[in-house]
């Protein structure tokens, strides 16, 4: 029965990177390689670096990078919160207030590197994914970002693989004592990197 059920978890894990990787479900953070489309529901956070340009003007086309606090700089308009937002949120808000010195240029927001803390959720969730965390987030809390688990999801022998030292590493969660508040200590801070099972 336990080698079922491993094999279950193996199973969900690999299908769901499979899917990930085919652009079947949308991703909710970014790959490291290649630029982030201003279409993407990618969420900005700290460290990520963009690349914002105002086509034929050199002066306002940049590369800069979210600060830990949240924001980013660029020229005529100072300081604009990014993180949590989606890009094309950012891109409307610079371009508005652009506008103002250069009307009807075309502006463009995409992310060249991704550095904000990433973790991965798989399995039997609404939405499943890569998630960036702009912020320290309990299991909980990634759960229902993911859109919470399924009807059919086994809640309460969730897992979190966590790699340490270069070994892997199984933490149990069981999602039930954790909503009935019988366990907190359960429902640890992710780690960057951290998978999220949920069989």
């Amino acid at each position: 029965m336990k080698k079922r059920k491993f094999y279950s978890i193996v199973f969900s894990l690999l299908f769901s990177i499979i899917l990930i990787y085919c652009g079947v479900k949308p991703l909710y953070g970014a790959e490291e390689k290649g630029p982030v489309p201003a279409t993407s529901g990618f969420y900005l956070g700290p460290e990520d670096l963009l690349e914002i340009s105002v086509w034929n003007n050199e002066t306002l086309s940049k590369q800069v990078i979210v600060r830990p606090d949240g924001k980013i700089s660029f020229p005529l308009i100072g300081e604009i919160l990014v993180q949590g937002r989606t890009v094309e949120e950012v891109r409307q808000e610079i371009e508005n207030k652009v506008r103002v010195y250069v009307p009807d240029a075309p502006l463009t927001v995409m992310v060249i590197r991704v550095s904000s803390p990433k973790v991965y959720v798989v399995g039997k969730v609404v939405k499943p994914g890569l998630y960036i965390m702009p912020e320290p987030l309990r299991v909980i809390q990634v759960l229902a970002i993911a859109g919470g688990i399924t009807p059919f999801s086994d809640k309460d022998d969730i897992l979190i693989i966590r790699e340490e030292n270069g070994r892997q590493k199984i933490i149990k969660f069981d999602y039930s004592r954790v909503a009935d508040g019988k366990d907190l200590t359960q429902n640890i801070y992710l780690n960057a990197g951290d998978t999220v099972v949920v069989p």
